[in-house]
This record gives C-alpha cells, structure tokens and sequence, in this order.
C-alpha cells in the first residue's frame, strides 16, 4: 500500500483563500529583492481592499522581486480559514490582526516541514525511517491546527530540530543509493560529487558541468554560482540559497528538499530538468 501523506495542493499558497498574510505580516527592506521598506504588521501599498496585489504582472519591473520567489507552503489559508476560522483582519479587532500577523509565521515554517515530511515519504530509500516520518508528519500537522494562542507560544525551533534529526538520516539513506556516474562536463568533474557540502561558501563559485550528485548542500550558499550543465541528480538542496544561480541545462532530475521559492530564485531555461515536485518558472529563459 502507498504511503499516505499530506496532500501536496494544500502546501502551496492558494492566495484566494487567503487575506494578503504575506504582504501584511511580514517586513521587507528596500533592497534588489524590494522596492521599498515595509515593518511588519503593515499593509503593503500594493495591497488592494479584495487582499490582491495591484501590481501582481509587474511585481518584477516594479523592483518586487522578492515577492515572485516566495511561497507560504499554503500557510495563508491555513491560518485565515482554519485557525481564524475566516474572519479577516481588515474587519476584527486590532489585538486579532496582531495575533494573526504573529502566527502566520509560525504555521509558515510548520508547513515548509509538511512538505519535507510528505517528500520523504515519497521517497523509497527512505523506507526504514518512513514510521518515524509518518509520525512527525502527523505531529506536525496536528500543531498547524492549534488554536492561535498555541501557536504563538510554540517553540517552532525546538520542532524543526526534531524534525531535521529524520530528514537528515533520510538524506542519508538516499544519497547513499546514488550511483556516483556523473555526465563527466566541464572543470568541475567528481570533485563533489557525494561530499557534504553543509553550509558551504559557494557565492558566485564556478560550477559548470560539475558532478555534484549524490552531495549534500543542505544549507549552502550557491548565490549566483554557476551551475550551468551541472549533475545535480540525488543531491540534497535542502536550505541551499540558489538566489541568481545559473542553472541553465543542469540537472536536477532526483534531488530532493527543493523548494518552489529556491527554484524561483534561481535562473534556468527549458533545458533544465527539475524534480516533478516543482514547476518551472515563468520567468526563466528559454534555451537558446
């Protein structure tokens, strides 16, 4: 019998159920990725009376790129509809709004972890540690539905660090069965291949044609490195900070714990093969 799992639709931001969380409850900084400071608890200025962005097509010519490369993991609708049972924030009392501006975080980063969890069961060389998986999934999922005062009184850092404790033994456990046969293109050939890469200082690296498969980069910082025509495949992305990177016709076919938000972040094109557990980015260019 297959593994029964969290239903991956309801991990994606489904922003008509949702009261504009993001683009109130969270601060952002005039930066490459905005176009203006923005505290927290304050409503964006693009943000319209229906909760829709009135600049959503130009988010990226007007200087929002920041918000095409985010994702609440369905975090959004969870909170407005289920934990404050549909009552907007625009309407209730101000103490409700802050309450809800100070879980929607909170649920965010549970439900990143439902999406590591539901992963990982899908994953067959996980199976030895898939009871434990089904467990902190159901754990997990139970929290998201706690009642507001709950969840801001979670220790959401004390349960990511339970949670990461499985999703590391079953990087293992994956990246143990990768073949190590790599493409064999361009400087980078087997010289990562299979290492562990934590948190590694790889900004603007030259990665081209390297044979990464099989490496742990969990956490790593890939800023505008090159990986063009990389082998990605069995690799472990989780955390890894691909803001800018090329990943032009690389290949990522198998790799694991990779975000929508990091693929958005990232630059690609039609030749780049990507898990079917994300979409390929609008704004990516086509292979030339």
């Amino acid at each position: 019998m297959p593994e029964k799992t969290t239903d991956p639709a309801d991990l994606r931001g489904d922003c008509a159920q949702c009261f504009g969380l993001c683009c109130v409850a969270l601060p952002f900084a005039r930066s490459a990725d905005f176009a203006v400071n923005k505290p927290a608890g304050t409503p964006c200025s693009n943000l319209r009376d229906d909760h829709r962005c009135g600049i959503h097509a130009r988010l990226r010519q007007q200087g929002f790129t920041g918000c095409t490369v985010y994702d609440c993991f369905g975090a959004g609708q969870k909170v407005s509809q289920v934990t404050f049972g549909g009552r907007d924030w625009r309407g209730g009392p101000k103490e409700q709004a802050r309450r809800m501006f100070d879980v929607f975080p909170v649920v965010r980063q549970l439900h990143e972890l439902l999406w590591y969890l539901t992963e990982a069961l899908g994953l067959p060389a996980a199976a030895p540690v898939h009871p434990e998986l089904r467990k902190a999934l159901e754990h997990t999922e139970r929290l998201t539905r706690q009642g507001p005062e709950e969840l801001a009184a979670l220790d959401v850092a004390a349960h990511r660090q339970e949670v990461n404790v499985l999703l590391l033994r079953t990087s293992e456990l994956v990246r143990a069965g990768a073949t190590g046969q790599g493409k064999g293109k361009g400087k980078g050939k087997g010289k990562a291949k299979g290492k562990d890469r934590r948190g590694a200082d790889l900004i603007g690296a030259r990665l081209r044609g390297a044979d990464l498969r099989g490496a742990s980069l969990r956490g790593a910082y890939l800023i505008a490195a090159d990986l063009t025509g990389a082998d990605l495949r069995d690799a472990d992305l989780i955390g890894a900070d691909l803001r800018d990177a090329d990943l032009t016709d690389a290949d990522l076919t198998g790799a694991f714990f990779l975000t929508q938000p990091q693929v958005n972040a990232a630059r690609g094109g039609s030749g780049t093969r990507l898990p079917a557990s994300v979409t390929r980015p609008a704004h990516w260019t086509a292979a030339r």
